[in-house]
């Protein structure tokens, strides 16, 4: 449909880039922007427009919420069986498997293609190469909208990841126009260029309208929680990639009174290989839900391709917990053959977390996993790990912690080996503060800053010097 191999000028484009978002979101980003390093949050979230009714009543119009949220009787009896006696915490699981497209990415496409419809836009534009595309995609074909969805697919010899071909199989069944790139920088800005020429609206995964549309699944699980078992959980568990999923469920159980809910971040590590380096590229078997995402996207919320990012999981997460390929296959088994359940792989990476994390919980405590994702054809375990084999991935069983992405993918040989990993959220803040280590940072700043990493001024200011320190010791 579209010139995709048109030459466009990159720094042109680059100039204009404000110009164009702020055309195809509806939004003028600098509306919220502060003095000094900040901007409104708050106001960015208020801008949509729209009513926390609005979006449950447009969700419910169009097949999307009041997900089944299921008790894992059989998984939970597998953890106890490694618990101590007392131990071993109810496993709840949100089933968003069952929304339009088979995934929570659902509640986020149904409020940006609803506000491109009612703008007036005629089509929608999302790049990403997951389960995002097939929802937007959906979404338009249920509002007569266009659809351009881009994604990184290919190495530089032509191969792709099966899982993101199934994506693209999906997106297309719903008749977008999928425009598949090798990966690279190329893809913003194939993507900035497509939004210059079609004049469509910029779906972006990390507008607020998307981020207002998962608080739906925060606000139900508390709701069903305490309707069923007469209190809120203790813990939900959301598997953190660009940190929309986290942010948008914690505040719904906010907004819905579990002020008490501990939110843990879990990904799967991929340390060490870097998601733009062509050779590591095929090497993963997770395309999302990993650190790769999740790790930079907490450091930096605002690399998306709208100025500011609503998606902030520094601001919500309690705890940041990784799990390695091989014990999120092995979960992903234990789903299907204990529960019935087979479904995709980047929910089941926060469900191994709640697993292990089951173990250390009292049995009268409750987590719940807060999504699914569909299964089948290249989303499918056994096509990725065929697809690492191929790639020369070893597959072996042994100690899930000793496992090296790139080379081996390690299973656990029993739920009792499923072990896990913390990433200190400290360590990430500290991270997050060194582009502000040589800033003459105001008041303002600060307060913006406290709000951002939930630490107050005395943290900050013990973490910037603990960064210059470092520094100077290089």
């Amino acid at each position: 449909m579209f010139d995709t191999e048109a030459d466009y000028d990159i720094k042109k484009l680059e100039k204009r880039k404000s110009e164009i978002i702020k055309r195809s979101t509806g939004l003028d980003y600098s509306e919220f922007e502060t003095d000094g390093i900040g901007f409104n949050y708050n106001k960015l979230m208020e801008s949509t427009g729209y009513t926390f009714e609005d979006v449950i009543n447009i969700q419910r119009e169009n097949m999307i919420g009041n997900t089944p949220l299921t008790e894992l009787k059989n998984l939970t009896e597998y953890a106890r069986k490694f618990s101590e006696d007392g131990y071993g915490a109810r496993i709840l699981l949100k089933d968003e498997a069952a929304n339009l497209s088979g995934s929570f990415k659902a509640r986020r496409a149904a409020m940006s293609v609803h506000k491109a419809k009612e703008l007036g836009y005629k089509g929608v534009i999302a790049a990403t190469s997951g389960n995002y595309g097939a929802a937007v995609a959906a979404m338009a074909a249920k509002y007569g909208l266009e659809c351009i969805i881009i994604q990184e697919c290919f190495d530089s010899k032509g191969k792709a990841q099966p899982e993101i071909t199934e994506k693209a199989r999906a997106c297309e069944s719903y008749g977008a126009e999928v425009i598949q790139l090798s990966v690279g920088p190329e893809l913003f800005y194939t993507f900035l260029h497509l939004l210059d020429v079609t004049k469509f609206f910029n779906a972006s995964l990390y507008s607020p309208y998307g981020i207002l549309g998962i608080e739906t699944l925060g606000y139900e699980i508390a709701e069903e929680t305490k309707s069923r078992y007469n209190k809120f959980p203790e813990l939900v568990i959301a598997t953190n990639a660009g940190g929309g999923n986290l942010t948008g469920t914690a505040r719904g159980l906010q907004r819905a009174g579990a002020h008490n809910t501990s939110v843990y971040a879990a990904s799967v590590n991929l340390r060490g290989l870097h998601m733009a380096n062509d050779n590591h590229f095929n090497k993963k078997s997770f395309t999302t839900g990993h650190t790769g995402f999740g790790i930079p996207f907490a450091i930096n919320p605002d690399r998306s391709d709208v100025p500011r990012s609503a998606a902030r999981p520094l601001r919500y997460a309690d705890k940041y917990y990784t799990v390695n390929q091989g014990s999120v296959f092995f979960i992903t088994e234990a789903l299907a053959s204990l529960e019935g359940m087979e479904r995709g792989p980047a929910g089941n990476t926060s469900l191994a977390v709640a697993f292990r994390m089951a173990q250390k919980m009292k049995r009268d405590e409750i987590i719940v996993v807060q999504e699914t994702e569909y299964t089948g054809a290249g989303k499918h375990h056994n096509a990725q790990l065929a697809f690492a084999k191929e790639n020369g991935i070893e597959l072996k069983f042994g100690n899930p912690l000793e496992e090296e992405p790139g080379k081996n993918i390690i299973f656990p040989a029993s739920g009792e080996d499923l072990l896990l990993k913390e990433i200190p959220l400290r360590h990430i803040q500290k991270t997050y503060l060194k582009r502000y280590m040589d800033k003459d940072l105001s008041l303002k700043d600060f307060i913006f800053l406290e709000q951002e990493l939930r630490i107050d001024q005395d943290d900050i200011e013990q973490l910037l010097k603990e960064v210059r320190n470092e520094r100077k010791k290089r």
